[in-house]
């Protein structure tokens, strides 16, 4: 084919009427005297401009193809017929025959893709480019095709010019790779720190789900917990480190663990916070965290909790009302500074709590009270067990495997008992009045409800001894008002005494010669466990469980 008849259209460059000012019928001696002076040299003359410039026409193209470092392929006509290929595709790809189709001679254009994009090019007559696409070689290139005619003729063609990018593209894979590595360490991190099986209260049903962000979102420090406290209740936590990858899950981890750990004191929520916000700030300074500490007592059926800057718990009555848990909130865990205070919310038979983490109803660009309101709208028709919930919960507020952000959920149920599943739980109390006299009148009730309860006569006999125990401990060290109760579940038997007196007893080596001392190490002997604990209005409260049997 002969080149001389085609010439690119490159925008923005005229022909030869823009290489020589004689075309707009400006003189060469014009040229000169528009030409203005150096900065410094304004009394030195320019020499004027040749009138000899080298038209586009002038130029080869076979040349300034073939020297091109890209790959460039000519083709012309609808079937993309081939009319040249430079030195750089034919060592690339191998020469190719004037003439021939690309479809029959080039099939690499085909594993790029080309074809579609070379028929656009023609019909618009506007340039198209393409990135980083891969050949079955392996090769990676970016292609950019330009429409081309050929003067004189009706016939219009394209030129195709690919940049070799396989290193770029294989350095960002490898970056890629990386990325990915780093995020399954992080996530494999975060999972192995969060409870691998939920503790499951004998008066609660409990689910929680943890979905970490999809795979443009680094893994976040999202996490909660499930601790039973004795004698009953139950400690429910849910938390988030503002903060992402593997610091913020170890940072989490670091919480948890405190959390559980002061947990086992059973303080007050309020005060187990004051103490996570002390740790929080040595651990690490940089990272603040979120955090719900809530204690569930089936006397009570109500969670008293208390807030470190985290969204406010969710319950879900029987009939569908949801109710939010108001202040008080204090500041997020690490700021320091703040005395934080515990509030309470009701949670009755048949009712549904739940707490979450900003991810499940934070969105960009709308406020995270809308998206509060949308998670209590989807939570009042929201039935089934507490795992069921946990997944409603999720669709509805449109959370997928590309979330933006991690999530987690955590649902409590306080079921409603009826029938003989009812017949497995019960209370029984005793105020204890009349000094030393209140010993046996407290045997003598323990003894009766047990037996109503139709334990074993050993479990009986030993629920019996405890209750001697616990309540001489509370008439010797304690002061009025003194309160005894019994309580059974499906599972064990819980025996409590309280009293108006805030010194906790220990457990000490009694000496031979000594009378008394030996209370609580009778406890902790015939008992399953055993503790105690400040009440919220002053006192204190001692107790024990026995495992039933079966």
């Amino acid at each position: 084919m002969n080149f001389t008849r085609w010439s690119a259209r490159l925008p923005g460059t005229q022909r030869r009427a823009a290489a020589r000012g004689t075309d707009h019928g400006v003189s060469p001696a014009q040229r000169a005297d528009s030409v203005p002076a150096a900065r410094g040299e304004s009394d030195q003359q320019l020499e004027p401009v040749s009138d000899d410039v080298p038209a586009l026409e002038d130029f080869s193209v076979r040349e300034i193809l073939g020297s091109l470092p890209g790959l460039g392929a000519l083709t012309y006509g609808p079937d993309h017929r081939v009319a040249y290929v430079n030195d750089a595709y034919a060592a690339a790809f191998g020469p190719r025959p004037p003439g021939a189709t690309v479809a029959a001679v080039c099939p690499e254009l085909a594993e790029l893709g080309l074809p579609p994009l070379m028929d656009q090019v023609l019909r618009s007559g506007k340039p198209r480019t393409v990135k980083s696409r891969r050949t079955h070689a392996g090769g990676s290139y970016t292609v950019t095709c330009l429409p081309v005619d050929t003067r004189g003729t009706a016939e219009s063609g394209v030129l195709v010019h690919a940049a070799d990018v396989t290193d770029h593209a294989e350095a960002a894979e490898r970056l890629r790779a990386s990325e990915r590595r780093h995020r399954e360490t992080a996530v494999t991190l975060q999972r192995s720190l969060l409870p691998q099986e939920l503790e499951q209260p004998d008066d609660l049903r409990v689910a929680a789900t943890y979905q970490p962000g999809g795979t443009d979102a680094a893994v976040g420090g999202d996490w909660y917990d499930v601790i039973t406290l004795g004698a009953g209740r139950t400690a429910l936590v849910i938390g988030d480190v503002m903060g992402r990858g593997v610091r913020a899950a170890a940072v989490m981890g670091q919480l948890r663990t405190a959390v559980r750990a002061y947990a086992r004191l059973d303080l007050p929520p309020h005060e187990v916070l004051q103490l996570l916000d002390g740790l929080a700030a040595e651990i690490d300074a940089s990272q603040i965290a979120t955090c719900v500490y809530a204690v569930h007592d089936p006397n009570e059926g109500r969670l008293v909790y208390a807030s470190a800057g985290h969204l406010p718990i969710l319950v879900r009555d029987e009939d569908g009302t949801v109710r939010r848990a108001e202040e008080p909130t204090g500041p997020p865990l690490g700021t320091g500074g703040w005395l934080h205070a515990s509030g309470t919310i009701a949670l009755p038979p048949g009712s549904t709590a739940v707490l979450y983490t900003d991810g499940l109803v934070e969105r960009r660009r709308e406020d995270i009270d809308e998206g509060v309101a949308a998670l209590e709208r989807a939570l009042s028709g929201a039935t089934g067990s507490p795992q069921v919930v946990c997944d409603r919960l999720l669709r509805a507020l449109g959370v997928t495997a590309e979330h933006d952000d991690d999530v987690a959920v955590l649902v409590l149920q306080h079921p409603s008992r009826t029938g003989p599943d009812a017949e497995l739980f019960h209370n029984a109390a005793l105020d204890l009045l009349g000094g030393v006299e209140a010993a046996p009148r407290a045997r003598a009730f323990a003894s009766g409800v047990l037996s109503s309860w139709r334990f074993p006569v050993e479990l009986r006999d030993l629920g019996v001894l405890a209750t001697s125990e616990l309540v001489a401990n509370s008439l010797q060290h304690g002061t009025p008002p003194m309160r005894l109760r019994l309580r059974r579940t499906d599972r064990r038997l819980i025996i409590e005494v309280t009293d108006g007196d805030d010194h906790l007893p220990r457990r000490r080596r009694a000496e031979t010669e000594d009378e008394a001392g030996r209370g609580i190490s009778i406890i902790a002997t015939i008992a399953s466990s055993w503790g105690s604990r400040r009440t919220p209005g002053g006192g204190k409260a001692v107790w024990c469980e026995f495992a039933l049997p079966g």
